[in-house]
């Protein structure tokens, strides 16, 4: 049993418990070669009897310890202690997205756009050194209190191009393409339609498909129309609005082909400065009301 005061390996001493989560127990520590303070997260001893949950978390270590992004919490090094396996990685003082969600339920243009031009940034990133996240949602991010925004769990992550055809499905029903609930393989484009869904949540403080089933959720996402997120919050440009639904197009092909290719997309709406005017209502209007 890990306790407070415990080394790791000789290397990291063990300061505080932060979290038990579904795969992990989340410990603060300190790095007693580098002197930094950074996060062990050790796979928890009752999961250890099944071999797929081995492979997740060597998966995940696998994956982030070869990415090195400002938006991507960084992975330091990995072993084995007391029969389970762990990962030591950058200390994050935050909430997740997702938290902060709850609190605030939606972000303004301004901030959304913000977060979604450094997870593009990151997802791009990831992309380029041949990994599909596939599991892009509130819960994976973390929101700095300066507005950073940092991409984490990787478990079950691939490389591209290794999805096979049938491959059990994996991921949040709420962020996950149509084309993986049909049973094909993952791929950068639907990397790009969750975060489609991100943005639109973002904005309008809600996931456009929702139900009261898993399979509900399943099948409006193969079959539904994208309903327009001005709809919802008026206050949203078209241009946002024409972003988000490219992302979340049905057939892979018609979406952004790069994550590059929608970073770029919001930064043009970005810098046209009308989109981005406080807007008045219209007693604000006649009376002068700021």
């Amino acid at each position: 049993m890990i306790k407070i005061g415990d080394r790791v390996d000789e290397r990291y001493r063990i300061v505080s418990r932060i979290a038990t989560g579904g795969m992990a127990d989340v410990y603060e520590a300190n790095d007693l070669v580098t002197r930094k303070v950074v996060s062990l997260k050790i796979m928890r001893s009752d999961l250890l009897n099944d071999e797929r949950n081995f492979e997740r978390f060597s998966n995940e270590c696998e994956a982030a310890s070869s990415l090195n992004n400002p938006n991507i919490v960084r992975v330091y090094g990995r072993g084995v202690v007391e029969g389970r396996p762990y990962m030591a990685s950058e200390y994050i003082k935050g909430q997740t997205l997702r938290e902060k969600l709850r609190f605030q339920v939606a972000l303004n243009l301004s901030d959304a756009c913000e977060v979604m031009l450094q997870l593009t940034n990151g997802i791009d990133y990831i992309h380029k050194h041949g990994i599909i996240h596939r599991d892009i949602k509130p819960e994976n991010l973390f929101y700095l209190s300066d507005g950073t925004v940092k991409i984490t769990d990787f478990g079950i992550a691939s490389p591209v191009g290794t999805a096979k055809e049938g491959d059990s499905i994996q991921g949040t029903i709420f962020y996950c393409a149509p084309e993986i609930l049909m049973g094909s393989p993952a791929e950068i484009t639907s990397d790009i339609y969750s975060m489609g869904i991100l943005f639109y949540e973002l904005l309008t403080g809600r996931v456009p498909f929702d139900g009261k089933t898993p399979e509900e959720v399943a099948v409006k996402q193969i079959k539904h129309h994208l309903p327009e997120p001005s709809k919802l919050v008026p206050s949203i440009p078209k241009s946002i609005d024409r972003i988000i639904i490219t992302a979340c197009r049905k057939r892979p092909e018609e979406r952004y082909q790069s994550a590059l290719e929608m970073h770029d997309a919001i930064l043009k709406a970005m810098s046209d400065k009308e989109n981005f005017k406080e807007k008045k209502g219209l007693i604000s209007k006649i009376f002068g009301f700021k």
